[in-house]
């Protein structure tokens, strides 16, 4: 039973994408971030209300007035659909902006998490008319905000202090590695009907999304993740497996690892071994043996997303991957890998130093052996990534209007689930953010 301290209601809105440049999957998710956000607010004694608009089939007045009845003492509203897009978020604020002002006050104090409040937390609080942003990942400090009634005092937060932006401390990185197995509310996990990246044949039963590891600790220069989730983390095995095991007995058949990079786990992948559960990952082939692909298989991979980038050297370069291997052998891992693994997918993104017919070459190839490699699609600079700031610097509060225009006047084809051509950033912000609430 949840104790009597303070009542926080954690929000993930009801999403939609109209004319937006979103790259993620649409379907809903487990939203991670607010799970254990919870889990640690339970855990000291704290009322929560934890509300996903997609899963739960609420639309923003819904969810509205289920936190105005819950009369929270304050609501966090997350920018990104769960931590597997906060590296590639919508950039627009739209629907975050509309929920909190339906609430109008209704929710008590307003706290934004995700990557536009940690990129650019001045124009984030003026945009939503929050009461204050959290800088870097989240759990921790939204606990923390409950347990400390100054905020002022709490580290890992900007808010605006008549009309200026105050910042206290850096970005936050979560210690991770002991959180606790999450369980999720069984009409949530029935309504997660989707099989996040899988393509193979036969998904039957639910799908949940589960964090083995966080961070990365490569720097590709198109990479988000420089104010959120950078340096890698290894979460212990018993909490990871206790959470997977209560998802098995709730009927989970499928998960998929949100990990930025699923580094090979030995351990890991031979407790999956005799586990009723298929899992999907995103991970470089690089770092991979054959025999460790052999395990992966029969561990219950049925997808892989593999971050390749580029079909040459001199692309790969430019994209600071610092891989050591070359066309023909990335190739050939890719090849093997798909003896064992049903899916296995090429990420590729358009570089202008990869030859057009030699991308093709390498595309066909790789398509012929059964490996996905999808067409190369153009490059964001987001905010948060080297990329942006090779071009323009340190982000300011211009940061995702500028990266906006840019990536909408240098490509006129942008990824294959945009059949229209994306909106700009003003036009789609302007029903409720345009000049801020704040």
């Amino acid at each position: 039973m949840e104790g009597d301290g303070m009542k926080v209601a954690l929000v993930n809105p009801a999403w939609r994408y109209d004319g937006s440049i979103y790259f993620g999957c649409r379907e809903p998710h487990l939203p991670l971030e607010l799970g254990y956000s919870a889990a640690l607010l339970r855990a000291a004694g704290h009322q929560v209300l934890l509300l996903d608009g997609q899963l739960q089939g609420l639309d923003n007045p819904a969810l509205a007035a289920q936190v105005a009845g819950f009369a929270p003492d304050f609501t966090v509203v997350t920018t990104a659909p769960t931590y597997l897009f906060w590296r590639c978020a919508p950039p627009e604020l739209t629907v975050p902006a509309e929920l909190l002002a339906l609430l109008d006050g209704q929710g008590g104090r307003c706290v934004a998490v995700g990557p536009h409040g940690s990129a650019t937390p001045g124009a984030t609080l003026r945009k939503l008319g929050a009461d204050l942003v959290v800088l870097g990942e989240c759990e921790e400090v939204v606990a923390a905000l409950a347990n400390t009634p100054d905020w002022s005092a709490v580290p890992s937060t900007a808010m605006l202090v008549g009309g200026q932006v105050r910042v206290n401390g850096g970005r936050h990185a979560s210690a991770f590695v002991d959180h606790p197995p999450l369980s999720w509310p069984a009409d949530w996990l029935a309504a997660h009907h989707h099989h996040h990246h899988r393509f193979d044949q036969g998904q039957q039963g639910q799908g949940a999304e589960v964090e083995a590891s966080r961070g990365c600790p490569y720097e590709c220069s198109f990479c988000a993740k420089i104010d959120f989730r950078d340096a890698y983390r290894r979460r212990r095995l018993a909490p990871l497996l206790a959470e997977i095991d209560g998802l098995i007995a709730q009927g989970v058949t499928y998960i998929y690892f949100i990990d930025e990079i699923f580094l090979p786990q030995r351990p890991l992948l031979e407790a999956l071994v005799d586990r009723p559960i298929q899992f999907g990952i995103q991970t470089r082939i690089d770092l991979w043996k054959p025999d460790l692909l052999a395990l992966l298989g029969r561990a219950g991979c049925v997808s892989i997303e593999a971050g390749l980038e580029s079909l040459t050297v001199e692309g790969r370069e430019a994209l600071a991957k610092r891989c050591r291997l070359d066309t023909p052998e990335l190739a050939a891992l890719l090849v093997e890998a798909r003896r064992h693994v049903p899916f296995v997918q090429a990420n590729l993104i358009g570089m202008v130093q990869d030859d057009a017919d030699l991308v093709a070459h390498w595309r066909r190839h790789l398509i012929d052996r059964g490996v996905w490699a999808n067409e190369p699609v153009p490059l964001y600079p987001y905010p948060s990534s080297p990329s942006y700031r090779a071009l323009w610097g340190m982000p300011d509060d211009q940061a995702w209007e500028r990266a906006h225009q840019h990536y909408l006047a240098a490509f006129d084809r942008f990824s294959d689930i945009q059949d229209d051509r994306p909106l700009p950033l003003v036009e789609l912000e302007r029903p409720c953010c345009a000049g801020g609430r704040a």
